[in-house]
């Protein structure tokens, strides 16, 4: 079995490689439209969540699959399916805790793990059932300026915030969101993958999840915590179906991370925990306010 030290160093491998080629790994030319999650998901139909999306994300980039649906290859085999021989697999992992008595105060402690484990996506299988592949979808011909269901998910999370000016930002004096003007905007998918990316910046405020990764990253916590940002915001545009396309995070912003992933290879792993603790805040205000409009 591999070390926890070892499934860090490939999985940090894999994104730096993606970084030092200029691309970052996870946005990608999403095919479909609002009505559909861009998750990837176990064969079970549960979402991933965390780095296990990024690495999803990566090979879905990589090797061109349209399809969001992975499994382990003994669950092909139980469906009757079989994965094409040749076909490479993609690193996921599982986290959990193991009890260890410590002898120094006789005290058993949960000492968490990372195990890592291959799995393919339907596209590469053979005999596997069409109820594991999506429905045929129509791509848009022109950009949509306004997407309702962002809107209502934006509106729910009771975050504040204001279009004006020529700057897309946090601001945590007064607690809200600023935004350029809409008409400063190329499309939709510019538009929601900036105000997304702010919005997870919101949710790290003192009174909501209190996300402070100065101790964790030292001088380096403001890269990590833009990081967050991005990742978070590449989530939620997955959930809800709406191309990620954060146009001003370019050469400095990925200089930044290469640096911070060089010098510590559990960094992309927390980030994108964080990333996922953020998504799933502003997922939980939007479910809510849906249950007491009800």
């Amino acid at each position: 079995m591999q070390s926890i030290k070892d499934t860090y160093q490939r999985i940090t491998d894999i994104i730096v490689e993606q970084l030092e080629a200029g691309t970052k790994p996870w946005i990608r030319p999403w095919r479909g439209n609002a009505r559909r999650s861009l998750t990837p998901r176990r064969a079970t139909g549960e979402a991933y969540r965390g780095i296990n999306v990024l690495m999803l994300w990566v090979a879905g980039q990589m090797f061109g699959y349209e399809e969001n649906t992975w499994m382990t290859y003994r669950q092909a085999q139980d469906l009757g399916a079989q994965v094409r021989k040749g076909e490479k697999g993609t690193l996921v992992v599982k986290y959990g805790t193991f009890t260890r008595k410590d002898h120094e105060d006789d005290e058993d402690r949960a000492i968490p793990y990372l195990k890592g484990y291959t799995v393919f996506n339907v596209e590469q299988i053979d005999n596997i059932p069409d109820r594991f592949f999506g429905p045929a979808e129509e791509l848009p011909t022109a950009p949509v300026p306004h997407i309702d269901t962002v809107e209502a998910f934006v509106r729910n999370t009771r975050a504040k915030v204001s279009y004006c000016g020529t700057k897309a930002c946090y601001r945590p004096s007064i607690d809200d969101i600023l935004m350029p003007d809409r008409e400063r905007f190329d499309s939709e998918a510019h538009l929601y993958s900036t105000l997304l990316h702010e919005m997870a910046h919101w949710s790290g405020a003192k009174h909501r999840l209190d996300r402070d990764l100065s101790g964790r990253f030292g001088t380096e916590g403001y890269a990590v915590e833009e990081l967050v940002a991005e990742l978070a915001a590449s989530f939620l545009c997955a959930d809800l179906g709406v191309a990620h396309d954060p146009r001003d995070n370019t050469a400095a912003y990925l200089a930044s991370w290469l640096e911070v992933l060089k010098n510590d290879k559990r960094a992309i792993v927390t980030a994108a925990a964080k990333a996922q603790a953020a998504a799933d805040y502003l997922t939980a205000l939007d479910s809510a306010a849906g249950q007491e409009a009800a």
